[in-house]
């Protein structure tokens, strides 16, 4: 099993930064060799991939957060993170980070974007 716990959600002004950290125990070792992926989740909308990042390195960005967002693999403290920058309102969502084609899910952090 994989525990996922995410971390760093918080209020922000629109243009400020915020730096998300998923933070995984348990089996490491698949941590590692699977994709590691950020969803955020609005109400009424469904839940969508922001993010993403291969075992290799290989990143993904969806087209709204490409140029701001920058997904990284830190392996001295096995976490994924999120680094959000120029944010706007409307990445205002609860964030979760996700094994991909696993089960595994964090409980999510909440990012407001607000002035």
């Amino acid at each position: 099993q994989v525990q996922l716990v995410e971390s760093g959600g918080g209020l922000v002004q629109p243009g400020g930064s915020l730096r998300l950290s998923c933070a995984a125990s348990g089996n490491i070792l698949k941590f590692w060799r699977t994709t590691v992926g950020w969803y955020r989740e609005t109400p009424g909308k469904q839940r969508a991939e922001v993010a993403s990042i291969t075992s290799e390195g290989t990143t993904y960005y969806a087209d709204s957060v490409k140029g701001r967002f920058t997904i990284s693999r830190d392996s001295t403290k096995n976490t994924v993170t999120l680094q959000m920058d120029s944010l706007k309102p409307e990445d205002t969502a609860v964030y979760y980070c996700h094994l991909r084609d696993t089960d595994y899910w964090g409980k999510g952090t909440l990012v407001t974007v607000s002035s």
